[in-house]
């Protein structure tokens, strides 16, 4: 499996959803770094199930326990390795979906791919309970890009139809719901709730933006930043689509509405817009690095679908059994981050080494 990611750091993820545990190893994390152990388990707690009426009612602590890679704290040297067990599983639950694949999951291309032997049990390596390790990685390299004065910040940008009020300009990650208007909030909110009183899901967009970055990070064709984020971010089970800056709208504009003109701001090169995203080029310019990521409806329903019996080749009507989140969107929220980071951190990396 295709479960690693990153050029100067080197990130695995292993486990699955019903296993004894899930984890990540990262390398190429710099020796000396202190991290903040509460500090993390905060940025951890913000995607752990079981926390209110719109996430899943799984309950799962999420503590990280570090196996290598820390002394005392801070970075060693050698490849972080931890491990978040699960403790709240209920495989019995998808006993009758070995051969009856979800509608909207991996159940049926995991079949088709590893003949039967995949783990089925909460979607196994497919579930996005393996975003849990990825933002222990995340966390971690949120930590050490705010050293560097890079801060990584998102909010809720839609659910629902119901889309947030005001620019995202702080974080987000002290409030229950985090949007900027908490009137918005409230409706989408509510929304979710009617979702989930007729037994169906709702998904929704992410707005993700990286300030604080100095221009030249990123490289052209295959290296581009938008190419780093966005391999990262769509290791996240749920998301559809990205688009960074002003994305698709930027296909109905004309060359001069979309073009940021440059200007000078106390002897510092700037942009009067910011469309491209903080991105020209697949390098970052110094303005704020902005993308926003679609994230899918909870495909685990109450209400009745149809699918197949894969063993006796005919198709049946299906109930998804178990706990399942009604809209994932508020808990992929620190995902995004911390993918975000992950990449931005790998990138400032690449850039030190090309200096010296």
């Amino acid at each position: 499996m295709s479960s690693t990611y990153g050029e100067n750091l080197r990130l695995m993820i292993f486990g699955q959803s019903h296993s004894p545990a899930i984890g990540m190893t990262l390398e190429g994390i710099p020796a000396g770094e202190p991290i903040d152990m509460e500090r993390l388990v905060r940025f951890l707690s913000r995607r752990a199930p079981g926390q209110n009426e719109y996430s899943t009612p799984r309950r799962e602590a999420d503590a990280p326990e570090f196996l290598s890679g820390l002394k005392e704290n801070v970075t060693c040297g050698a490849p972080l390795s931890a491990i978040i067990r699960n403790t709240d599983t209920r495989s019995a639950d998808y006993k009758a979906l070995s051969g009856v694949p979800r509608p909207g999951h991996a159940d049926y291309t995991a079949r088709v791919k590893f003949g039967g032997a995949q783990d089925y049990a909460g979607g196994g390596h497919f579930s996005g309970r393996l975003t849990a390790p990825l933002c222990i990685a995340g966390g971690i390299c949120a930590q050490l890009l705010e050293r560097e004065g890079i801060v990584v910040i998102s909010r809720i940008l839609e659910i629902g139809g119901v889309r947030d009020k005001g620019v995202l300009l702080a974080s987000t990650a002290d409030k229950d719901f985090p949007v900027v208007d908490e009137g918005r909030g409230a409706a989408m909110r509510d929304k979710i709730a009617r979702a989930k009183a007729a037994g169906d899901s709702l998904g929704g967009i992410i707005e993700c933006s990286v300030l604080g970055l100095p221009a030249g990070l990123g490289d052209p064709m295959f290296g581009g930043m938008e190419n780093r984020i966005a391999a990262a971010v769509f290791g996240i089970p749920a998301v559809k689509g990205i688009e960074f800056g002003a994305g698709f709208a930027a296909a109905g504009m004309t060359g001069l509405e979309n073009n940021d003109p440059f200007c000078l701001n106390k002897g510092r090169v700037e942009t009067k817009t910011n469309h491209c995203g903080g991105i020209l080029g697949g390098i970052t310019n110094g303005m704020p690095l902005l993308f926003r990521a679609a994230v899918k409806p909870t495909p685990s329903v109450a209400a009745e679908q149809d699918s197949v019996d894969l063993d006796a080749m005919e198709p049946v009507k299906l109930r998804v059994p178990g706990r399942h989140d009604p809209c994932i969107v508020p808990r992929a929220v620190p995902c995004v981050e911390a993918a975000a980071a992950l990449a931005v951190y790998d990138a400032l990396l690449g850039r030190r080494k090309e200096k010296r």
